[in-house]
């Protein structure tokens, strides 16, 4: 997508250099939000990039082939957004807020309107494209899981979760919801929504995020599983072998004596082509992987903050990573002198899973 003239010289020239908040000279997303950044999605359809904030908004931004990004609209809560999603036609935006909604916002009419509601804030919210049916799924810390048709107001479904809905995702036929103690829980969605597994997640310590990933068939066949304690699990549903499922150790400090830094995985990300897959962390850094070589393909320079959100686009072809202080030091580490910063990386080469030897 982006041309690779762009990236060392014409408009893009000064990110030649590198400097603390962007040392792989990535591309910068215009006026990104000044308080923390919760999420950072690409449209299924097009170059449209939404990112949500506890400063209670959420921005929209065309990213065009030069790599600059245009705002194009904004919305807001009440109340800090926690998380957002695109419906599968790209045309409409759900996001999650701490006011207890989820909105769903036309982008064509810039019209935002309430469709979930819960007694809690909503940590999730994922869009359902089913083969006969379509719906929306939230998540929230008041415990429980619902399916809303956003013509009515009423969930459709909803499922008591064993404690507060932490992190989700959803590739139709799988839904994978992580909840506070360490427990997980598996849902297919043929036909409609039904639990299929309970279990303990695979880590010793709290998750933070969870991404599905496919087999070569391109059907959803397990999830990889973040924790705040520098860790990813890989976890198959149905593995042909135990030995498929594994955890690997990430985003930590090189070990000095017996000293070493550990940091949360803070969000996982497939690539849609290669099924190699991206985790960025509290140290400020992203990684590459091949799960299926169990190698690691590149890590980044670190960041001056918590890189806290990351994505694709709907071809592969461009990486998103954001930026911003997590509070996971406390108030007295923040500095408000170092900004938000939401950054564009052409990610083909280095998500290309390496041959065998």
């Amino acid at each position: 997508m982006f041309s690779q003239a762009a990236t060392t010289g014409g408009l893009f020239g000064s990110q030649a250099q590198s400097q603390p908040h962007n040392p792989m000279k990535d591309f910068e997303v215009t006026q990104p939000p000044d308080d923390s950044i919760s999420s950072v999605r690409f449209s299924p359809k097009a170059n449209f990039l939404v990112a949500t904030s506890w400063d209670n908004n959420i921005r929209c931004w065309e990213i065009q082939d030069s790599g600059q990004s245009v705002p194009k609209a904004q919305q807001s809560h009440a109340a800090p957004v926690l998380d957002c999603c695109w419906h599968s036609d790209g045309t409409k935006v759900f996001t999650a807020s701490c006011d207890k909604t989820t909105k769903m916002w036309d982008l064509s009419s810039n019209q935002a309107i309430a469709v979930a509601q819960h007694d809690a804030p909503i940590k999730t919210c994922h869009w359902i494209q089913g083969s006969s049916y379509s719906c929306l799924m939230t998540g929230s810390w008041d415990k429980t899981l619902k399916f809303w048709d956003t013509r009515t107001p009423n969930p459709v479904m909803t499922f008591q979760l064993p404690e507060r809905c932490y992190c989700a995702d959803v590739d139709f036929p799988m839904a994978v919801v992580g909840t506070a103690n360490r427990q997980v829980i598996i849902y297919q969605l043929d036909n409609q929504p039904a639990e299929f597994k309970k279990m303990e997640s695979p880590l010793k310590f709290q998750h933070r995020c969870v991404s599905i990933f496919k087999d070569k068939k391109n059907q959803p066949t397990g999830f990889a599983l973040g924790s705040i304690e520098g860790r990813t699990a890989v976890h198959y549903v149905n593995p042909v072998n135990p030995k498929d499922n594994f955890t690997f150790k990430c985003h930590r400090s090189d070990t000095t004596g017996s000293v070493q830094d550990i940091y949360a995985v803070n969000d996982i990300a497939f690539h849609p082509q290669y099924g190699t897959l991206a985790t960025v962390g509290s140290d400020g850094k992203f990684s590459f992987w091949d799960k299926d070589q169990r190698t690691k393909l590149k890590t980044s320079d670190a960041l001056h903050l918590p890189i806290v959100s990351c994505g694709f686009n709907y071809n592969g072809e461009v990486f998103v990573y954001a930026a911003s202080y997590d509070w996971s030091k406390g108030h007295e580490h923040f500095d408000p002198s170092k900004k938000n910063v939401i950054l564009l990386r052409p990610a083909s080469e280095d998500l290309k899973p390496r041959k065998k030897r």
